[in-house]
């Protein structure tokens, strides 16, 4: 069935590309590596969206933009009926960390809630998050602990953020999407350059500058930094993911490949480096010391978001208008990811015949039920993440099979150059895409040996680990179940979502 859905103008899906790229992970896991690499990382972070970002997203926009499909139908299209399972499998990936990324948005939602709590407390007089912080200093902790396990708050608000989402979805692409985003990602760098703005001001802020862009040589020899390198720019780019293929699939008929996809993976990286440039000089400014403003950066992605940032702001005066700003934009790049996630869903469900609005309701209900897990339960949700983070690996290495089935040279004469005013060497994208089998190979070996689980395998007594929140055991079980469904149903996969 071909979609009568598209963009009104290039502009539209450019924008809809950044807010499937610039996500929750551009504010607060890209500063709290560049500010624990600095420059070393950017150049590194850089190379790897050169080396695996571009090719694989430019595979993706042309797959989609060539059959207008959901991932399920053009997956299978390009790479043939008895790898229509692959199509599945990212699908299913994507829908698995959708389910939590609501949760996150509703953290989201909840820090704005309590971040415009505190300005108006700091404007009318009232006890403020820094008078709390006086009487007690885990005041911040046991907040993020309320809310983060079994929180009925927490559930409410997740629900709210997948309503708003499937409402705006529900009236179609270019009054729902592309209206939302042309709001949001303008609203969103605006708050960044004005967040930077105030840190840059702020007495030792330009440390946090020179910090972020110095150059450390010796980090080179590290493969920690390479491996964190690759990892960002896959993930927050969205290389993977299945939605850029989803966005494309409603572009208009003569849209460039190659300058879109460059336009969308250069774009979300200088959102990061917004973000950086915005965080990394206001820890540094508020920090007692640079050693200091180091350990607040490396003390992991939740807390910094949730419990650091919030108690650097309330230091100072002013602080109460930093910290509304950064969870405003906070929620904004985490709302504006979550609408193509459950786009992608939608897309599939429209291939099976549904109307736009009931595949959207469909959407909603579906992530709303599978998404109480996680909110309910953050050992749950950090399997999850776990799991389909990881998984995405495998959902690139998926398209690059495909590219790699259907002949690296007639892909860039059918995909590729149709419609692109900017030609990409041959080479370059036979050479990434090859490299880009071991890397996928290497990042996943890598993050499974990490060793979180003190079992990763088998448990003390000889069992399948498959209940622990980070053991291998749960990583591969949930994927092998997910690809065995896929093989299972793969000959209805092709008929329902390809062949017809």
């Amino acid at each position: 069935m071909i979609k009568k859905e598209e963009f009104s103008n290039r502009w539209g899906i450019v924008l809809a590309s950044l807010g499937m790229a610039i996500g929750a992970g551009n504010l607060w896991r890209f500063p709290r590596l560049a500010g624990q690499y600095g420059g070393a990382f950017l150049i590194l972070w850089i190379v790897f969206l050169l080396l695996w970002s571009i090719p694989i997203l430019m595979a993706e926009f042309s797959i989609g933009k060539k059959y207008k499909k959901g991932v399920i139908g053009s997956f299978g299209k390009v790479a043939g009926k008895g790898f229509t399972w692959g199509g599945f499998f990212i699908t299913i990936c994507t829908l698995g960390i959708a389910f939590y990324y609501a949760v996150v948005t509703g953290w989201a939602l909840r820090y704005l809630g309590l971040a415009t709590d505190n300005f108006f407390a700091f404007i009318t007089g009232r006890k403020t998050i820094a008078n709390y912080l006086e009487t007690d200093p885990a005041y911040l902790q046991n907040f993020w602990n309320s809310i983060a396990y079994e929180s009925g708050i927490t559930v409410v608000l997740y629900i709210l953020a997948v309503i708003a989402g499937i409402f705006l979805l529900i009236k179609g692409i270019q009054n729902g999407l592309e209206k939302a985003n042309k709001v949001l990602i303008p609203s969103l760098f605006g708050l960044l350059i004005i967040i930077t703005v105030i840190a840059l001001n702020m007495e030792n802020g330009t440390k946090g500058l020179e910090y972020m862009f110095g150059i450390n040589w010796n980090h080179f020899s590290n493969p920690t930094i390479w491996i964190e390198a690759l990892s960002q720019s896959a993930w927050s780019t969205g290389a993977g993911w299945g939605l850029i293929m989803t966005i494309s699939s409603y572009s208009r008929k003569r849209e460039d490949v190659v300058l879109n996809t460059f336009i969308s993976g250069f774009g979300n990286n200088t959102a990061s480096i917004m973000a950086g440039m915005a965080i990394l000089p206001a820890v540094f400014a508020l920090a007692v010391n640079e050693s200091e403003a180091i350990s607040f950066l490396q003390s992991g992605n939740q807390a910094l978001t949730f419990t650091i940032i919030p108690k650097l702001f309330s230091t100072v005066t002013g602080g109460a208008i930093l910290s509304f700003i950064f969870f405003l934009a906070f929620f904004m790049a985490a709302f504006s990811s979550l609408l193509p996630m459950l786009e992608l869903f939608i897309s599939n469900l429209k291939d099976m015949g549904m109307t736009r609005k009931s595949a959207a309701i469909k959407t909603g209900i579906f992530c709303i039920v599978f998404g109480f897990p996680s909110a309910w339960s953050l050992d749950f949700f950090n399997n999850q993440d776990w799991v389909w983070g990881i998984g995405l690996i495998i959902s690139g290495l998926l398209i690059i099979i495909a590219a790699l089935k259907y002949g690296i040279k007639n892909f860039k004469k059918d995909f590729i150059d149709t419609d692109s005013d900017i030609s990409v060497p041959i080479s370059y994208l036979l050479i990434t895409l090859v490299f880009n089998v071991f890397l996928a190979a290497i990042l996943i070996y890598w993050w499974m040996s990490r060793g979180y689980s003190e079992y990763p395998w088998f448990d003390a007594n000889g069992n399948w680990n498959v209940f622990d929140v980070y053991s291998n055991a749960s990583v591969v079980t949930q994927w092998v179940i997910v690809i065995v469904v896929g093989i299972i149903f793969n000959k209805y996969l092709y008929n329902k979502f390809v062949k017809s």
